[in-house]
């Protein structure tokens, strides 16, 4: 079952699109999106509209990671080939997906995205439109007052 809002959030470790490890801090204002495949027609929209407003995430103090079932190596190329600023997780067993309870029966994870803070999930959205997500997320953020823009 994905995780909803009040629930505590999962400590995760992973490797980034550089094979860097990588421990979000999930204490602070942090947008983790889980989508199937890189270098996909949506897959890509997404990424691109997540990096195209990272700054305004940036200036409103939260960060930003993408989580798929692909490795490093293939984040690597995705991240190159789209000249993206914020880390992939590479997630090859599902294991991040299990612990949000993100659905990867079809071999790759449902498209989902949680707000995080201060330890727990402030929102989920499932089954997105790829279009316009990024801008949706922190506009949702702002109005929420979860965060605001420096």
């Amino acid at each position: 079952m994905t995780l909803e809002p009040g629930d505590p959030v999962p400590a995760v470790e992973a490797k980034n699109q550089r094979a860097e490890v990588v421990t979000p801090d999930f204490s602070e204002p942090t947008v983790l999106y889980f989508y199937p495949r890189d270098d996909t027609p949506g897959c890509t929209t997404e990424a691109e509209q997540f990096d195209r407003e990272l700054e305004s995430y940036r200036d409103a103090g939260v960060a930003v990671y993408g989580v798929s079932t692909d490795d490093v190596e293939s984040h690597e190329a995705f991240a190159d080939e789209y000249d993206l600023d914020f880390d992939l997780l590479a997630d090859p067993e599902g294991e991040i997906a299990d612990a949000f309870g993100v659905d990867t029966s079809r071999g790759a994870a449902a498209r989902t995205t949680f707000v995080l803070a201060d330890g727990e999930v402030t929102a989920a959205y499932e089954g997105v439109d790829p279009d316009g997500h990024a801008r949706d997320v922190l506009g949702d953020m702002l109005d929420d007052g979860l965060v605001a823009l420096d």
